[in-house]
């Protein structure tokens, strides 16, 4: 399962900062693709309540929640 922040629009955040601090509140991994942050794990209201600490206004926060891909292996 992973958490994934997809931040829309023209906004002025680093996301690689955003995604250290959520690492290291969550201790859980993660990565950035794009305009996504993929947190590994259940972490759907804790980084609902760290993005609003961090200024984003709550009403613009939507987190969904997915199951990881397996990764394609070639034998």
């Amino acid at each position: 399962m992973v958490t994934v922040i997809t931040f829309e629009g023209n906004i002025d955040a680093n996301l690689k900062d955003i995604l250290t601090q959520a690492k290291k509140k969550c201790a859980s991994g993660g990565t950035v693709r794009g305009n996504l942050i993929e947190l590994q794990g259940d972490h759907k209201f804790k980084l609902k309540k760290f993005l609003i600490d961090l200024g984003f206004p709550e009403e613009n926060i939507i987190i969904r929640q997915g199951m990881m891909k397996k990764p394609y292996r070639k034998y």
